[in-house]
């Protein structure tokens, strides 16, 4: 604590030196405060201390809605230290002591708070005090204005003692109070003045937190709005890799003992995950929503092509009756030159021939139904597949044209999955895409590394991961993180309609999987499993979720 002697037992060049002293390591210790409460707090108690107040508040001047606010903050009483006290909110108008100070901008130093003059509009809300059982004397109380002489806020000294270490009660208060000093008002005006300054400054500070908050959160929108399939998979991810940082943290054996993060490094970790994906804004729409192995588009062109097709066997059908119904009609005229059944007999010919090139045409259209899924292509298909690409049709125009194009051919056959090669390629660019957008953005110190974790969100261990095939040393373990996470949930999520959602035994089944093989951090995993990191999103042993 520090301890102010009294300006008569000093003479007039020591005052001003301690004062000076003084102020300056308050000023240094308004600057370092981590918070707006800690701030306002840290005002209050060394403005009692300089002026040996036994309690006091604080109140801030808020303008944001349309009825300007006086919002009490903080308070604290010496004589009744265990005391607590909510913040609330008071209409902002003269007939408090607090709201008259924050309207005129003019302090109040009262020598007894109940005896006020009966031309001014302020009062003591006496209720106060009796729910405490206390007696407000001498009151001081001050505006706390910017560097534009606006008030921003009010700091409120209440019982100034004759006597730093008295007890006040409602029966000893009078005696053991008195009437603040012009110096101790000039002293409390100047320090409100640097807390002024110090409030504004964190609320300023406050106010781009809130502000990059939001941009976060409408970055994350447009990546669910462009990929509706993982809406809310990014919050899940940042939920999950921040609770593991923060099992992380409560390792006390092994390597992961030395690891640990602070709350600026987990709110850096959170930014990364929550924007891990935002470089899919950068990959073709259709391609990242693409839910079969061809797009919609394509298929209503192919439906349209075996219908084309079917209508020309048909065609062709009725054009081959009509010409040997020409040819033959001699029959009907002269039928000792042969029996009128052969003619019918080869009719029903024609019609068993298209009825069987239309079972073959309706045979290939579900093989291609059932080849569109994208699960794994089993021997069957494929060798049906290969026949299916060598199908003909004729066109309207009369060309004989490919039932399936070469690029239809290449995307119903792919083994597993729903995704060529170079449409693989497409979405794994979006880590690319991300760590470019990221790296444009101005971070403060604290928040650097957001890009490089997010960049690193893909790459395995053994180097086989993407898109620069980093190894474990070059990996941040903030990203190896990451990784359990985002494989988790895309494991265990319920809202990707190209596959079905893994129960938490059986995801974690494949995620050992992975270590195993090292592809992902074993000692994370098995810290992710026995803490029950997954517990956050709400994930369990659904028996309603499929297990495989």
């Amino acid at each position: 604590m520090i301890v102010f002697e009294r300006p008569e037992f000093l003479n007039e060049s020591a005052q001003r030196t301690e004062l000076i002293e003084k102020l300056l390591d308050i000023g240094a210790a308004l600057s370092s405060a981590p918070d707006l409460g800690g701030l306002l707090n840290l005002i209050l108690s060394k403005s009692r201390e300089i002026t040996y107040s036994d309690a006091g508040s604080v109140y801030l001047v808020d303008h944001s809605d349309a009825k300007s606010k006086l919002l009490f903050k903080v308070a604290q009483n010496g004589s009744k230290p265990r005391l607590s006290f909510k913040e609330f909110a008071l209409p902002l108008t003269d007939k408090s002591l607090a709201g008259y100070v924050a309207i005129t901008g003019q302090s109040l130093n009262l020598s007894d708070a109940y005896d006020l003059p009966p031309d001014v509009p302020y009062q003591l809300d006496t209720s106060f005090d009796r729910d405490i059982n206390y007696r407000t004397c001498s009151v001081m109380v001050l505006p706390m204005q910017n560097r534009q002489g606006e008030t921003i806020g009010v700091l409120q000294l209440i019982n100034r003692k004759k006597k730093a270490d008295e007890v006040l009660t409602a029966e000893n208060a009078w005696e053991s109070t008195q009437q603040y000093s012009e110096w101790e008002e000039r002293i409390v005006r100047s320090l409100a003045s640097q807390a002024a300054i110090s409030i504004e400054r964190n609320q300023l500070q406050e106010s781009i937190e809130h502000l990059f908050e939001g941009f976060v959160k409408a970055s994350v929108q447009v990546i669910e709005a462009r990929d509706p399939c993982t809406f809310g998979h990014s919050e899940r991810v940042a939920a999950l890799t921040v609770r593991l940082s923060e099992e992380v943290n409560a390792v006390s054996s092994g390597w992961l003992r030395s690891i640990y993060f602070n709350n600026r490094q987990i709110q850096e970790i959170r930014y990364a995950a929550l924007l891990h994906d935002f470089g899919k804004i950068g990959v073709p729409e259709a391609v990242l929503t693409k839910q079969k192995k061809l797009y919609p588009s394509q298929l209503e062109i192919i439906r349209h092509r075996f219908a084309l097709a079917q209508r020309t066997l048909e065609m062709e059908c009725v054009q081959s009756k009509y010409k040997y119904l020409l040819e033959h009609s001699a029959y009907r005229k002269h039928p000792e030159e042969g029996p009128e059944c052969a003619q019918c007999q080869e009719i029903e010919q024609l019609d068993t021939v298209l009825a069987d090139a239309k079972t073959k045409l309706a045979e290939y259209w579900e093989v291609l139904i059932e080849a569109n899924e994208p699960h794994i292509l089993a021997e069957e298909p494929l060798a049906q597949l290969l026949e299916l690409s060598r199908q003909t049709y004729r066109d309207i125009d009369g060309a004989i044209k490919p039932l399936l194009s070469q690029d239809e051919i290449v995307q119903l056959m792919v083994s597993r999955g729903n995704l060529t090669p170079a449409e693989r390629s497409a979405i794994e660019s979006h880590v690319t895409h991300t760590y470019e957008f990221l790296s444009q953005i101005p971070w403060t110190k604290d928040l650097k590394n957001v890009p490089q974790i997010a960049y690193g969100h893909h790459e395995k261990l053994d180097g086989t991961g993407y898109p620069r095939g980093l190894t474990q040393t070059e990996i941040p373990i903030q990203a190896q993180l990451m990784t359990i996470a985002d494989i988790y949930d895309a494991l265990t999520a319920g809202d990707r309609p190209y596959k079905r959602a893994l129960r938490t035994d059986a995801a974690m089944k494949i995620l050992r999987q992975e270590a195993a093989h090292n592809k992902i951090n074993a000692d994370l995993l098995e810290l992710f499993d026995r803490r029950g990191v997954f517990s956050v999103l709400g994930h369990g042993l659904d028996p309603k979720v499929e297990s495989a």
